[in-house]
């Protein structure tokens, strides 16, 4: 079947899952393909095991989006979001089991690291880490950055507030006929 789902993340995604609710492939163009057919066609009944295929099918979608490498939320890897990230990321690591782990805590460094990594940037924090990073930062200096940015609510697009947690949500889910 095809299910067609939106991710806590706000991402869409689109999956072709099998009977047993394996993911068979995430490929817009071969589940287009797959899911092709004539306008003057039949739709098919609903299988006793659609509920439960799609079920199994998004919590593999999810799992699989958790165990995904970096970078493909957080844009290309020359893009503001994606750098800052990355050097925070790092520095925040330093950062622990040190004197200054407990102000970088205090201030929200671990917050905004985090936030960069779920939601987007605002423009004019977009703006403004891009000449900052040209101009050659310091980690230090882009960590208070990034912190004073947070701090006056200017860094990131929080959708929900910061414990607004969204279910994924089903769009459409639908029967192939070689199901």
């Amino acid at each position: 079947m095809l299910v067609y789902l939106r991710t806590n993340d706000g991402n869409d995604m689109l999956a072709w899952i099998n009977p047993q609710g394996e993911i068979v492939s995430e490929s817009q163009f071969e589940i287009l393909n797959a899911a092709r057919c004539a306008p003057e066609s039949p739709a098919l009944p609903r299988t006793d095991y659609h509920h439960n295929a799609v079920q199994t099918g998004i919590r593999q979608i999810i799992e699989s989006q958790h165990n995904s490498p970096v970078g493909g939320q957080l844009g290309r890897p020359s893009g503001a979001r994606f750098r800052t990230y990355e050097r925070l990321k790092h520095y925040a690591a330093t950062q622990r089991a040190t004197l200054f782990e407990a102000e970088c805590k205090a201030r929200g460094l671990y917050k905004a690291v985090d936030e960069i990594y779920r939601y987007p940037l605002r423009q004019t924090a977009v703006d403004t880490l891009n000449r900052q990073l040209k101009a050659g930062i310091s980690d230090e200096t882009l960590a208070e950055l990034v912190m004073s940015l947070r701090e006056d609510d200017r860094l990131c697009i929080v959708h929900g507030g910061e414990t607004g947690f969204q279910e994924p949500r089903i769009i459409c889910s639908l029967r192939l006929s070689g199901d």
